[in-house]
């Protein structure tokens, strides 16, 4: 997780940001015992929920469910990635980041992120001169004019122009005393060492703090290939780049709504017309990276697709990365074939957000899907392939929770009617799938996806485990005692498993010599997602102030070592095991 430092370094920028004066400098913090308490940021809070442990240099709400470390305050306030966070703080301390390996093996050879960040600036402003000159820009500003992109969108988006001639690019940065190296590690170059882009409409790619980090380019010829994108670098790579976010996160904070566009000229027309929640993805469907980023900003993602086989095969694989983050996700089909930007300059923006308030949601989406494959295919493997999709989403979203029980099963009745089952069969096969899910046994989920999912169900089992968590987070010189009778792969709850495999393995490599202190900050700097964060920091605070390691460390190695049934009622057995709630 430290990418591009080393662990050390990343430790010594949060020595150099103490917790208390980072998030003091949002909150006003006031002492309520050995904890500091205040507003909460990440909701709107009248009362004071959120209390910052200094001594573990944590913090947590108890009531929105936010926490984790010094950093991971400063991703969730300024909405930043973990890299960018640790930037952020090292720049607040004065401190320059040691790139990784500079301290220990070998120096990463080639330009450091500030440099490659100084060479893209430079090209997006040789770009835009480029598409101002009166004569080699005229083809570009002409494509522009076609799709009624403004001059004043053009500025805004610092829309660009590369030289036919690739000549005249090199040429220019050597000017500058820019290296071909320096071009060929930022991207500019292909792998002839000519301009990449020449003859080519660009598009700058920024970050979400606006530093540009790539570049998107359409022909304005013939080329078969019509848009091309920056290689990954150290600064780019397009699965976690969205096109406009610079732009867009304040309007997708205050609507709690993110519209994802495929295009360029999609995302900048809506914005031209007043739409400013809107962002792009660059020529990939939805990934990951993509609903991590934006679960920073909004609970909502409405899709705005085209409605062609490929627009459709896109959704459907977005719908599967929002469902697992249990993100809230809509979709809308452009009408008649058109994309975003030509419905936007025929219809105008309210006809557009119309469209965008009759977004239909996963399983209407998914049903008309059904329904069409059921009627094109009469074959046994298609129609088979169509019920297991339709299934598998159904499932996901249940596990979401973006479906009733009630709502599961008329969409139960109505497929079964249609297959000629029993309810009861296709019901049994949905809960099996919403199992393996809740498990990550599906083969589909990543350690960091099962990681939020929080805790639900609280048998006697999901409390025996959380017990075993909390001691060990704040008693680290018991896990001797627990190591040889249960290890990761005892832990039902997905949750809490996700934690576990990192408390394991970080105390195994240190024998469980490490204070709590020292360990919290450890198990931090391992945890990517924010719900995991907060679940640890939840604990570590819990744990705290519960006490009684031994006797609770006891009596829930009874339980787990017993395998007594998880959705046993818990009521009295909680406190004759010594579990103190």
């Amino acid at each position: 997780m430290a990418g591009f430092w080393d662990q050390a370094v990343i430790e010594q920028v949060q020595a150099a940001n103490n917790i208390v004066d980072v998030i003091g400098e949002y909150v006003g913090l006031a002492r309520r015992g050995s904890e500091m308490v205040g507003l909460c940021p990440f909701h709107d809070d009248h009362r004071p929920s959120l209390y910052v442990n200094e001594s573990k240099q944590i913090f947590k709400c108890f009531a929105c469910g936010a926490g984790g470390d010094v950093i991971k305050f400063v991703q969730l306030k300024e909405g930043l990635s973990f890299a960018q966070a640790v930037e952020r703080l090292a720049e607040r301390a004065g401190m320059r980041l040691r790139p990784a390996g500079t301290g220990h093996g070998p120096v990463r050879q080639g330009l450091d992120r500030n440099a490659l960040a100084k060479v893209n600036e430079w090209a997006a402003r040789y770009f835009q001169s480029c598409l101002a000159d009166k004569l080699s820009g005229q083809k570009a500003r002409d494509y522009l004019d076609q799709r009624a992109i403004s001059p004043d969108s053009r500025s805004l988006w610092r829309i660009g122009y590369a030289p036919a001639d690739p000549a005249s690019f090199l040429q220019a940065a050597r000017r500058q005393g820019i290296t071909d190296q320096a071009l060929r590690e930022a991207g500019l170059l292909d792998g002839f060492g000519r301009s990449r882009f020449a003859g080519r409409l660009i598009f700058p790619i920024s970050d979400v703090t606006g530093r540009v980090v790539g570049f998107g380019a359409r022909t304005l010829d013939d080329d078969p290939v019509k848009y091309i994108n920056s290689p990954n670098t150290q600064l780019f790579s397009k699965g976690n780049c969205l096109y406009g976010l610079a732009l867009a996160r304040q309007a997708i904070i205050e609507r709690q709504t993110a519209i994802v566009v495929e295009g360029y000229t999609d995302c900048i027309m809506a914005h031209q017309l007043g739409c400013r929640n809107v962002v792009a993805t660059l020529g990939t469907s939805l990934t990951n990276d993509h609903g991590r980023i934006l679960r920073r900003y909004g609970k909502r993602i409405v899709l705005v697709f085209d409605g062609d086989q490929a627009g459709q095969a896109a959704s459907s694989r977005a719908l599967e990365v929002c469902l697992r983050q249990r993100i809230d996700i809509s979709i809308v089909t452009i009408p008649d074939g058109k994309d975003p930007c030509e419905f936007l300059l025929d219809h105008g923006s309210q006809a557009f957000e119309q469209l965008i308030d009759n977004a239909v949601d996963v399983l209407a989406y998914k049903w008309r899907q059904l329904e069409g494959q059921l009627n094109s295919d009469q074959t046994w493997a298609g129609r088979r392939s169509a019920i297991d999709s339709f299934l598998q989403t159904v499932a996901m979203a249940s596990w979401a929770g973006q479906i009733s029980i009630v709502d599961r099963g008329l969409l139960v009745n109505r497929l079964a009617k249609i297959l000629g089952l029993e309810a009861r069969q296709v019901d049994t096969e949905l809960i099996s799938r919403i199992d393996a899910i809740a498990r990550g046994r599906s083969g589909k989920l990543t350690a960091g996806e099962k990681g939020q999912a929080l805790p639900g169900r609280q048998g006697l089992r999901q409390l025996a485990e959380r017990e075993v968590l909390e001691v060990l987070i704040n008693a680290p010189m018991l896990f001797d005692q627990v190591k040889v009778h249960v290890g990761p792969a005892d832990f039902s709850d997905p949750a809490l498993k996700a934690v576990a495999e990192i408390l394991f393995d970080y105390l195994c490599q240190d024998g469980g010599k490490i204070g709590p202190e020292a360990l919290a900050k450890g198990l931090m700097l391992r945890t990517e997602g924010p719900e995991l964060a907060g679940l640890i920091a939840e604990m570590a605070q819990e744990g705290q102030r519960k006490g009684n390691f031994e006797l609770r460390l006891a009596g829930a190695m009874e339980i787990l070592t017993k395998g007594r049934d998880q959705s046993a009622p818990c009521g009295e057995n909680r406190r004759s095991l010594g579990i103190i709630v």
